[in-house]
């Protein structure tokens, strides 16, 4: 499914919670950080946020699919459910950032033919 250059595209964003519930206010803020990630990366299809609430920490594990890629996942335990999902969207960005650097650095690379015809042209053959 390829998108229209220009096309407006909202991402479902599907915020799950185990052993527990969250409020309504951390609900809309995790939704609305979460959306923030098609700054980093149009081709998000889908972005899902699990919280897992135990006794002594929460765990939150954030999973972004994409086009063309498998799953990007991140994940981190801490205190409270707004601070431990804010250090796990960093460690999604990061991984985004790096993997959409990899892209253009790779579109960037000559070709294997453009290479050898280089290396043609500097060794020159002997006259003799």
């Amino acid at each position: 499914m390829d998108r229209a250059a220009g096309e407006e595209f909202f991402v479902q964003v599907s915020v799950t919670c185990r052993h527990g519930s969250i409020t309504d206010e951390v609900r809309d803020y995790i939704t609305q950080k979460a959306e923030k990630l098609l700054t980093f990366f149009e081709r998000v299809f889908a972005i899902a946020v699990t919280v897992d609430i135990n006794k002594d920490h929460v765990l939150v594990e954030l999973l972004v699919d994409t086009e063309h890629r498998h799953n990007f996942v991140a994940s981190d335990r801490g205190e409270d459910v707004p601070g431990t999902f804010d250090r796990v969207l960093h460690k999604m960005e990061q991984q985004i950032k790096k993997y959409k650097e990899k892209i253009q650095d790779h579109r960037r690379d000559k070709s294997l033919n453009d290479v050898a015809e280089q290396a043609i042209d500097v060794v020159e053959p002997e006259e003799g």
